[in-house]
């Protein structure tokens, strides 16, 4: 099998994607959202249907849709080598510890039943990462099994961050938190078994996550932050893309939070603040636009880049490269407005605001009165915007600029599963576009 795993330009008609519906690990992630990475908590029965719903959207327009499961259990039936390896690193996470007679019988009969074992249970022991301990009580086979899990994934969900897709393959990720690390491991493995090329994989010190990444025809935006570092930036201009120019988006603080570090759950990734939904058009967040400087690096005749001097903001550099930049307010960046995912040039799948704005305004009134200091302007600034945005009922995506434009959006209800923090983009990998007359 061969998967096409090329992009250029984030407009271009969208033609595989890769999604992972969310299994129990999810529920974990609902019991501390805190330490899951998660923005809020959420109803997890709701999430699965607007998932499902993100799901039919895809394939509404077209989109070859694989889920992460299916492909990994298939894989695991058409070859033995995958199968073979998938039970060899799910022996490595599962643990057995207690009275060291029944550890040791208990460790000896879980390798004797991996071969037993189908593809799908060892797809959850890679996801779920559980381990045993045993408890021995008085009598004939009293003994209580005790489940731990190490970290599930609950944010595999969020399948654009383990990895990007450039002009020359796969990028494979490293994630900055330790609890996602996991995660690109089982992806990039999969994707790679169905034929998809690997450009190349960050390695420490490096990290990098997906949605720091932009490709847009002659060049590509790439994130430097809280996710992405300095070593990831220099592996993936060395070694991940082949653009004529990538512009290294530094990350912004809000002019509106005191002091000059960025807020990593106001813009954690670029694409929280900026996005592409067609050719010549950008649509963002303008008060974080201009405040992310940008660092321009231009190809060489042997291939490697070169700084440009000069350090533009990300709106000016835009604009200056012929850009329409359809402005939104801090509220609906909140809202996760430009976390659409654009499937075809002018045609975007968009997180429907106006569903979730209550839910977003709630947790936000909850972070300025823990630390009046820092959210209390940001959160008079949204009161203000949802004012004025509930009186003229132009709530994202039903923006007049995507009128006169020509830009068609689709609104997906996704209110209860962006407290994971992401919309649309941030839960589809985009795995091929091609280019439409």
């Amino acid at each position: 099998m061969t998967m096409d795993s090329t992009i250029h330009a984030e407009w271009h008609a969208l033609q595989d994607v890769v999604i992972h519906r969310p299994g129990v690990e999810m529920f974990f992630g609902l019991l501390e959202p805190f330490s899951f990475l998660y923005e809020r908590a959420f109803s997890m029965d709701e999430a699965v249907y607007e998932h499902m719903e993100l799901e039919r959207a895809l394939a509404r327009a077209g989109v070859r849709v694989h889920r992460l499961k299916r492909l990994a259990v298939n894989q695991q039936r058409e070859d033995p080598l995958l199968a073979h390896e998938a039970r060899q690193h799910a022996e490595e996470i599962v643990k057995f510890d207690g009275p060291r007679e029944e550890a040791i019988r208990a460790r000896k009969e879980f390798q004797s039943n991996l071969a037993t074992l189908d593809a799908e249970t060892i797809f959850n022991i890679l996801v779920l990462r559980p381990s045993v301990h045993l408890d021995e009580g008085k009598g004939t086979r009293i003994i209580f099994p005790r489940v731990t899990l190490d970290v599930p994934l609950a944010n595999l969900y969020f399948m654009r961050d383990q990895q990007a897709v450039s002009d020359l393959g796969v990028i494979v990720s490293r994630m900055s938190k330790p609890q996602r690390r996991m995660e690109p491991q089982i992806t990039s493995t999969i994707l790679q078994m169905a034929g998809a090329k690997i450009a190349h994989r960050v390695v420490a010190p490096g990290t990098f996550e997906g949605g720091d990444f932009i490709p847009a025809g002659d060049f590509a935006l790439l994130g430097l932050g809280d996710r992405t570092n300095r070593s990831g930036v220099n592996q993936i201009l060395a070694h991940g893309v082949g653009f004529e120019e990538v512009a290294v988006v530094h990350q912004p603080a809000h002019p509106l939070i005191p002091g000059d570090e960025p807020d990593p759950m106001v813009d954690m990734h670029v694409d929280t603040y900026l996005n592409i939904p067609g050719k010549g058009v950008a649509v963002g967040c303008v008060p974080l636009l201009k405040r992310a400087l940008v660092e321009v690096y231009r190809k060489k005749a042997d291939g490697r880049y070169e700084v440009m001097s000069g350090s533009p903001t990300v709106y000016d550099y835009l604009v200056g490269k012929g850009f329409t930049v359809v402005p939104i307010t801090t509220l609906e960046q909140l809202c996760y407005a430009s976390n659409f995912l654009c499937v075809r040039d002018h045609h975007i799948l968009a997180v429907e605001v106006d569903q979730v704005v209550d839910r977003v305004m709630k947790n936000l009134q909850v972070e300025a009165a823990a630390d009046p200091h820092r959210y209390q302007a940001l959160l008079h600034q949204a009161e203000k915007e949802y004012s004025e945005l509930k009186e003229s009922n132009r709530f994202f995506p039903w923006k007049k600029e995507f009128d006169e434009l020509g830009i068609e959006a689709t609104a997906i209800p996704l209110q209860e599963i962006t407290g994971g923090y992401g919309g649309a983009h941030c839960m589809t990998c985009a795995i091929s576009r091609r280019p439409t007359d």
